[in-house]
């Protein structure tokens, strides 16, 4: 694949999930048998990506840990006889290079996605989020497609597109698009977390991103929102504003995102991976089947009564 480079951002503070995310990143969170971070690291290396270039604040420090080689650790599990989980390790060496950088003042995505520019220079580079998760497994070969879009269609920008309830598009950037007679989608404009009766349709951005070098010149020309935050979807809209060439492409139907964006997204999306674990599936969903019969039965002083 002729784009390697993946910029993952992983700077927030997760404060929607407190008091987990006050001493651990929000990526670290484990979503069944993984942190969150390392299904997207896998999924962006099984599309062929070679480079991750994180972006990083403040408390993120074990993120960085949990991709380098521990031949300590490795030396220990060898001389206890415990080869066997050597296996879950096995990440560690995928045929990828790592790099970090800070994004010293918390300023937003579209200003975490600019800190990238000094390193990725004029090389179009895929993003995405380090707190999402795209298809269980993080099977999915959403970015192949979008940076096979990219090259086939000259894009400035392809977007990865998932449509979501009319009554949440007020919690996603959502965007505006036309259907060519080849099928594609070109992005007619966007708009991040609009109220339900203003929103442009139910298309919602899904986490994913591919861009030329053009975003950056988009993010220093766009205003930042009333928070003071610089907000990659208005950066997304500057660009199609502009004429440039924008296009979506739809996660396959049964693909969806996966985010814990806040503690019900999160316990859905743990039960969701637990409950279809290879080893432990079945038995688990045994359990929360009958945890779910004892909580319907009337408890014994009520049936007294």
């Amino acid at each position: 694949m002729s784009i390697n480079i993946a910029i993952v951002p992983v700077a927030g503070l997760g404060t929607s999930v407190l008091p987990l995310t006050k001493s651990q990143p929000k990526e670290m969170l484990a979503v069944g048998r993984r942190p969150v971070v390392q299904y997207v690291v896998e999924e962006l290396a099984s599309n062929g990506i070679q480079r991750i270039l994180f972006i990083t604040s403040q408390g993120k420090s074990s993120i960085e840990a949990h991709f380098d080689i521990d031949e300590q650790l490795i030396q220990y599990l060898r001389e206890t006889g415990r080869e066997s989980n050597l296996v879950e390790l096995n990440y560690e060496r995928q045929n990828i290079e790592y790099f970090y950088t800070r994004q010293r003042r918390q300023l937003g995505l579209g200003h975490a996605v600019l800190c990238a520019q000094p390193l990725v220079g004029k090389e179009p580079a895929v993003v995405a989020l380090g707190d999402s998760i795209i298809g269980r497994r993080a099977s999915s070969d959403i970015v192949s497609r979008m940076v096979d879009t990219y090259e086939a269609e000259k894009a400035d920008a392809v977007i990865a597109l998932e449509p979501v309830a009319a009554t949440d598009v007020d919690q996603y950037g959502i965007v505006d698009v036309s259907e060519t007679n080849q099928g594609l989608l070109r992005i007619q404009g966007a708009v991040e977390k609009p109220a339900i009766d203003q929103a442009p349709g139910n298309l919602s951005i899904a986490a994913r991103y591919v861009f030329s070098p053009a975003i950056y010149e988009a993010l220093q020309q766009v205003d930042t929102d009333r928070q003071g935050n610089l907000q990659l979807t208005d950066a997304i809209d500057y660009l199609v504003r502009q004429g440039a060439n924008v296009i979506g492409v739809k996660l396959d139907h049964d693909v969806k995102r996966y985010d814990i964006g806040n503690f019900e997204s999160y316990f859905k999306t743990f039960l969701e991976f637990t409950l279809s674990d290879p080893e432990y599936g079945q038995g688990m969903q045994d359990f929360v089947r009958q945890f779910l019969q004892q909580q319907d039965q009337p408890n014994s002083s009520e049936q007294q009564e």
